[in-house]
């Protein structure tokens, strides 16, 4: 019998977020993978669809219009831009091209689910920080927790589950005093939705630390996770390491000429994402009127820390046509969704006790 590498066999599955059970006579809201509930701009639609229409011939492997509009968008040259299926591919191809059998990467945890298994797919090994109690980096303990095989530092701002985001002071403080050949991996998949002093410029640090790598996706805000295209924002020569490693034509003709179309309609896109906030910002004040307490969320979704109360919650959530995401022995990360969905969930706290 032929027998996978070792450490594949330790790579620990991912778990999606599942849609609504239907219950008869309700309304189901699927609030577990923290998807955008809009559904496309027309103009968007229109030109996937067109797209769409040449789907017998192969994508443009080079990516390049979405290179040029992305480059116009940030500024950056399109040597600087690596596309992937989604930001969490570029995780991946981060990781193939730069660590190992032997090799550490720092990161907090909780934190993105995909992060033990992409580590662990490359053969290195996952340095877990435990976020403080209010669900945030605990970026002292990171910096002590890099050693002379730490190839790379994984930083999620927003934090995904636990919602806190980090400022700008200090994640470039970190920065400066990350050794020069730690790749410090910035993913903003929620970038869109923060609302706070000091956000993360990116940008910034990568202009003043070659050692930075942003990662972005269209996958939340702009509301294409069904076609899957994220990119890294990083210097030439890392950049052209992920895009050396990517599957060639991963990201689809229909992804990329929808991602560029998204970028034309930004300013439509972002009043949906002003609205999203908003509805967040109702969904906290329900949530705190009603006793409980969460996390400062800066994405589009909230962590409440439950413990071994976690799948009892959950099922009780379904009950009511409300699919969340839970961890199991640990909490659930409820996605901002429809305000009938708000108005069903703060209903359901109001009549359960937080402890």
């Amino acid at each position: 019998m032929v027998e996978p590498l070792p450490h594949v066999r330790d790579i620990p599955p991912y778990v999606p977020g599942k849609p609504a059970v239907p219950q008869p006579g309700l309304t189901t809201f699927k609030l577990s993978s923290n998807e955008n509930p809009y559904p496309p701009l027309p103009g968007v639609l229109a030109t996937a669809q067109q797209a769409a229409e040449a789907m017998n011939r192969y994508p443009d492997m080079g990516c390049v219009a979405l290179y040029d509009a992305l480059a116009t968008r940030l500024g950056v040259g399109t040597d600087e831009l690596a596309a992937g299926t989604g930001s969490v591919a570029l995780i991946y191809h981060l990781l193939s091209a730069y660590c190992g059998i032997g090799d550490e990467v720092v990161h907090a945890w909780r934190s993105f689910e995909a992060y033990p298994i992409a580590i662990t797919a490359a053969g290195a090994t996952g340095v877990k920080v435990p976020v403080t109690a209010d669900g945030r980096h605990d970026l002292s303990a990171m910096a002590a927790a890099i050693t002379d095989r730490t190839r790379a530092v994984l930083l999620c701002t927003p934090n995904n589950p636990t919602g806190p985001a980090l400022g700008h002071a200090e994640v470039a403080t970190f920065v400066a005093g990350v050794p020069d050949d730690v790749l410090v991996v910035v993913d903003e998949a929620y970038l869109e939705f923060v609302r706070m002093a000091d956000p993360v410029d990116g940008l910034a640090l990568l202009r003043g630390h070659p050692n930075v790598v942003l990662l972005r996706t269209f996958s939340k805000a702009y509301g294409l996770a069904g076609l899957r295209v994220g990119y890294a924002v990083a210097t030439p020569e890392v950049a052209g390491a992920l895009r050396a490693v990517a599957l060639p034509f991963g990201v689809s003709s229909v992804a990329q000429a929808a991602a560029v179309a998204s970028l034309a309609h930004e300013e439509d896109l972002m009043a949906r994402v002003d609205a999203l906030v908003e509805e967040r910002d109702r969904l906290v004040a329900g949530i705190t009127d009603a006793g409980w307490t969460v996390p400062e969320p800066q994405g589009n979704f909230v962590w409440f820390d439950l413990g071994e109360r976690t799948a009892d919650l959950a099922a009780t959530f379904g009950d009511a046509g409300l699919a969340v995401r839970p961890f199991a022995g640990e909490g659930l990360r409820i996605s901002v969704g429809e305000p009938e969905a708000t108005d069903r969930l703060v209903a359901l706290l109001r009549t359960t006790p937080p402890a």
